[in-house]
């Protein structure tokens, strides 16, 4: 099973001094079935007064930091060493009942997912886009289904990268046929909803094979979907890469919507102007088994 070591920095920068409210942070891994996480190190300059730990309703890791010192440059930095098992998505994995669509979910899955069926607002765009990935009389294979949908987002449209805030209504990713990660996995989560296939939102890592292993580049913050499906439980389909599967995907947030699974977000008092940047590197690489974080001070759950 790979180890792979994370490395997730962001800085801000201001022209003077300027005083911090809360932070929210959701970089620490979960801990799932398929991975597990080894080490973790957060280093927070200036340092917080007040450091919490929670879990929020999905499981997800969430840290509050407070702060009492004013400072220019407020800076993150988060080390994670991650043990993964990479778990494809076969046909022969899901209960007999649910090799065909339509199925219905047995009544111990309803509670727990039904927050993640209920469709959007019905669309007659996005209700026939949904409908071509079934037959003439609205049945379809399931894995096929799935997989179809994934790799026609790939194969159709085109992924761009987008730093501005906020998501793309669905509709308006059909229209365009381009979007971000996050777009278009809130396409294909919009999709099965409307089918009644429970969908979530995944924030977390792409792990890009290959890169220079020495430089803080390579790898990338990412958004994907996981669907539920009776026999292997939550499934990811990355529509970004038409990849099915957790391979080079380390999950960190899953929720309901993008909003809910912000890797850094919070306030800071002063002018508008004293803002200057916001620089965030990310490196994701593949590591030796044995080896271990470098030794420094950090906080961590």
């Amino acid at each position: 099973m790979p180890i792979l070591t994370i490395r997730h920095v962001t800085t801000y920068h201001y022209k003077q001094p300027v005083a911090f409210g809360a932070h929210r942070m959701m970089l620490r891994p979960r801990d799932d079935g398929d991975q597990k996480v080894l080490e973790s190190q957060l280093e927070i300059t200036p340092g917080p007064s007040h450091l919490v730990w929670t879990q929020d309703i999905f499981g997800n890791h969430v840290a509050t930091a407070r702060f009492a010192d004013r400072a220019s440059e407020l800076r993150f930095e988060s080390t994670i060493r991650v043990d993964q098992a990479p778990a494809g998505f076969r046909a022969a994995d899901i209960t007999k009942f649910a090799r065909t669509y339509p199925f219905v979910y047995a009544a111990e899955d309803t509670p727990g997912h039904a927050h993640f069926t209920t469709p959007p607002s019905a669309h007659p765009m996005l209700n026939r886009w949904a409908a071509g990935f079934l037959r003439e009389y609205g049945s379809a294979d399931t894995h096929q289904l799935l997989v179809d949908m994934t790799q026609t987002i790939r194969r159709t449209f085109k992924h761009v990268g987008r730093h501005e805030k906020g998501t793309f209504d669905p509709i308006q990713t059909l229209k365009l046929a381009s979007g971000s990660c996050r777009d278009l996995a809130m396409l294909m989560i919009a999709a099965l909803r409307s089918l009644g296939i429970a969908a979530r939102f995944v924030s977390g890592y792409l792990h890009l094979a290959g890169d220079d292993d020495d430089q803080l580049t390579g790898g990338n913050t990412h958004a994907w979907v996981q669907a539920y499906i009776p026999g292997p439980g939550w499934v990811d389909f990355d529509p970004s890469s038409g990849m099915v599967g957790n391979q080079n995907l380390v999950r960190v947030a899953v929720a309901h919507k993008p909003h809910e699974a912000i890797p850094l977000q919070g306030t800071w008092i002063g002018s508008a102007s004293d803002h200057l940047a916001m620089k965030v590197a990310v490196k994701v690489r593949a590591a030796d088994a044995g080896a271990g974080l470098s030794t420094r001070a950090g906080i961590g759950p």
